[in-house]
């Protein structure tokens, strides 16, 4: 009897022990006299555990309920909060490093000469490299600028609030950030687009980081400096789908060039003080009266006007772009005009805003309104056919995708488009040579 009541009761520990709901109902335990295992719990805590075990499998929700889980949660909610608000923190701190908006602005012109350096076809995944490369060298570049004048910016109104004036990132650490993304950035370019792309971009960010920004407390000529730089990267996008640099692709950076000298002039006229007590050596503060700063800025927006016309005469975009560009140009220079006629703030913002819009419409026209290798094509067959009748059978076929033959006597399938230079007509560039086509031999 006792050896069967002995192995009963050893039974009834054993399945007791391997119960599930044991694991959730652990507690400290002593060993009695007896060698019974017994748990260290209250008569209050033995009954709750003693009617938990003989229910069915507990849920989650009832041991949190009970207490048991509540321990863990608590220790993975701060810890998951504290990683999101760190994220957050760096994520806005690189934001504003790298000038996210102005970083922008570089892509789109960049991309805007990609397409247009692209000829017939558009390699849509080759535009996303080179636009992804050329917003790492951007923010690169931004983030620079921002280092070197960490003194200057906690001097200005408008700046002290950035992260490195403002203590929340230390400069080490954006050193560190704005290497990273320009060695991605330009090793992207290297390996997605050409090497003629890097090169450009590797020449900017220098350009931006160690020219302008020390100028900045130098000279006022940082700001035809500046000028340079957002004029590069149109030209990085053309190099990057044609692999070359040709006279073409110079009508877009000409016109950043050129638009950003009012765009400037009117943002140091508005900030002046500001700029004053940064130590910044900006044009207007030589110009009390402001009369040089609105001539400069009124002067190119005048060389903003023939630029339509070139890229019309040099078969890069139709004529209703001519117009739409002479419209827009026209319309900034009366804001220019107005700021020359009376410096004042009001006038001053309101050419700041005029070449905030000029820029994207001029942009888009050029786009909707670009011409393809192949209609650049197509044109000049019919001026030839027009020119040259007893040849005019072959040129025809020579522009709907026949074979061209060099001089070599190679045949080559891709139709190739006449040189730049021989787009220029005699009205703006009377030095140039006139056009010639002997190198083309139809046969």
């Amino acid at each position: 009897m006792w050896r069967s009541s002995a192995i009963s009761s050893f039974y009834s520990k054993f399945t007791s022990f391997y119960n599930p709901s044991y694991y959730y109902a652990t507690s400290p335990s002593i060993f009695t006299v007896d060698g019974v295992v017994r748990p260290v719990f209250s008569t209050s805590q033995h009954q709750c555990i003693r009617s938990f075990s003989s229910s069915a499998a507990p849920s989650p929700s009832s041991l949190t309920k009970l207490g048991f889980l509540n321990d863990g949660i608590d220790a993975i909610q701060p810890l998951a909060s504290k990683a999101l608000e760190i994220a957050r923190h760096y994520g806005r701190c690189y934001w504003e490093l790298s000038k996210a908006r102005l970083s922008m602005l570089v892509v789109a012109t960049s991309g805007t000469g990609y397409v247009l350096g692209s000829g017939n076809g558009i390699d849509f995944a080759g535009l996303c490299w080179t636009c992804a490369g050329t917003m790492m060298v951007a923010a690169s570049a931004n983030s620079l600028n921002q280092v070197f004048e960490i003194k200057n910016d906690a001097k200005m109104k408008r700046t002290r609030r950035r992260p490195l004036p403002s203590g929340r990132i230390t400069a080490k650490h954006a050193v560190i950030w704005a290497s990273s993304v320009g060695l991605a950035g330009t090793a992207i370019l290297a390996f997605k687009a050409n090497m003629l792309a890097a090169g450009l971009a590797t020449s900017n960010l220098i350009l931006y980081a160690f020219a302008y920004t020390p100028l900045k407390q130098i000279h006022p000529v940082n700001t035809w400096v500046g000028a340079i730089v957002g004029a590069i990267p149109p030209l990085l996008g053309w190099a990057a789908a044609s692999g070359q640099v040709s006279l073409n692709g110079m009508i877009l950076p000409a016109a950043l060039y050129f638009w950003q000298i009012p765009h400037f002039m009117a943002l140091a006229y508005l900030c002046r003080n500001d700029y004053a007590a940064g130590g910044y050596r900006m044009f207007s503060l030589a110009d009390p009266s402001g009369q040089r700063t609105a001539a400069v800025a009124l002067r190119n927006c005048l060389y903003l006007v023939p630029l339509g016309f070139i890229a019309y005469d040099w078969g890069l975009a139709s004529g209703w772009f001519c117009l739409e560009s002479t419209f827009i140009t026209l319309s900034i220079s009366a804001t220019a005009f107005s700021f020359y006629h009376d410096r004042t703030t009001r006038t001053a913002r309101r050419m700041f805003y005029a070449s905030l819009l000029y820029l994207p419409v001029f942009m888009s026209g050029l786009l909707f309104h670009r011409i393809s290798d192949s209609q650049q094509l197509f044109a000049n067959g019919s001026n030839m056919v027009d020119e040259h009748s007893p040849s005019s059978e072959n040129i025809v076929e020579a522009a709907e995708g026949a074979d061209w033959k060099n001089e070599g006597g190679q045949s080559t399938t891709e139709l190739q488009a006449r040189p730049p230079v021989a787009y220029a007509s005699a009205a703006p560039f009377p030095f140039l040579p006139a056009p010639s086509m002997q190198h083309l031999d139809v046969f």
